[in-house]
């Protein structure tokens, strides 16, 4: 009897846990598990304000509700502005794709309203960003992973969400570093997308540098420090920071357009991969091992 409870129990957790990405309840966000708290009345804290997370979230919501909806789904964003969580969830249930963002990682001193932007995106790429999925001992989750999730976040998502700005105007007062001019320039023609891929690059800067910042890690992120590491096969879970930051990097120097979809079970469409011929451009070899 007691071994016909637990293949009951083991089965309900097969069925549930693939529900979730980032999870709250599997305590794993777009940050790996962390006990930081950045309420309300932390008077040091920077970050952006609650307007600017409310036009970020209106601004993401608005691309993707409606290319959600097409797919016959709701998309439901998640919005808590007074919690000092310092993390963001992905979960699906039913017919509702959520994100769930928080007051906390916003108040971050490493975020800006790009940096934010990057992390609803990524939690965003969980639902649309393709292979690889999410991968347990027993199934394949409908989740992207983590790094996967990042690269359509910097690809696809973000593109989209900048687009119709004057980036040109908003990126010539920012200090870019020079590798990060110097290859947009040589990826990019048109110098409304070299101005695009600099503020992505920059986005994914602001995001890293948090990562880093929570994870404790000894090496701050850095555009001319990409990480060296080679797997043998893919990593579905967090990258370290730096290695994320070659992700954000990677898709802010693709030149595949925003608007070509990912195709699901593809590994390579609307992407730049290697197969194809791209190096920089394509998913870091320091999470995705190339099919």
């Amino acid at each position: 009897m007691k071994r016909g409870i637990l293949t009951l129990a083991a089965a309900a957790t097969m069925t549930i846990n693939p529900l979730f990405a980032c999870g709250q309840d599997g305590h794993d966000g777009f940050l790996p598990e962390n006990d930081m708290w950045i309420g309300t009345n932390v008077k040091s804290a920077g970050g952006i304000t609650e307007s600017v997370f409310n036009e970020v979230l209106d601004r993401v919501e608005d691309i993707y509700a409606p290319i959600i909806s097409a797919r016959g789904k709701k998309m439901v964003v998640e919005r808590n502005w007074s919690d000092g969580t310092v993390n963001a969830y992905a979960r699906q249930t039913g017919n509702n794709w959520q994100i769930s963002m928080f007051g906390g990682l916003a108040r971050h001193e490493a975020i800006t309203a790009d940096g934010f932007a990057l992390v609803a995106c990524h939690e965003t790429g969980h639902h649309l960003g393709g292979e690889p999925k999410k991968k347990s001992w027993w199934s394949t989750s409908w989740a992207s992973n983590e790094g996967q999730s990042d690269y359509f976040g910097a690809l696809k998502c973000l593109r989209k969400y900048v687009e119709l700005d004057d980036n040109v105007s908003m990126m010539a007062n920012v200090n870019v570093p020079a590798e990060v001019t110097t290859q947009c320039q040589t990826n990019f023609a048109n110098v409304e997308d070299v101005a695009i891929c600099q503020r992505v690059a920059m986005a994914g800067l602001s995001t890293a540098t948090l990562l880093g910042n929570i994870g404790r890690e000894s090496n701050i992120p850095s555009f001319d420090t990409p990480d060296s590491t080679v797997v043998s096969s893919t990593n579905h879970n967090h990258p370290k920071a730096q290695c994320r930051l070659d992700t954000y990097y990677a898709a802010s120097l693709c030149d595949k357009h925003h608007d070509e979809d990912i195709v699901e079970g593809d590994f390579n469409a609307a992407q730049c991969a290697r197969v194809d011929g791209y190096d920089i451009q394509a998913r870091p070899k320091c999470w995705y091992k190339a099919k």
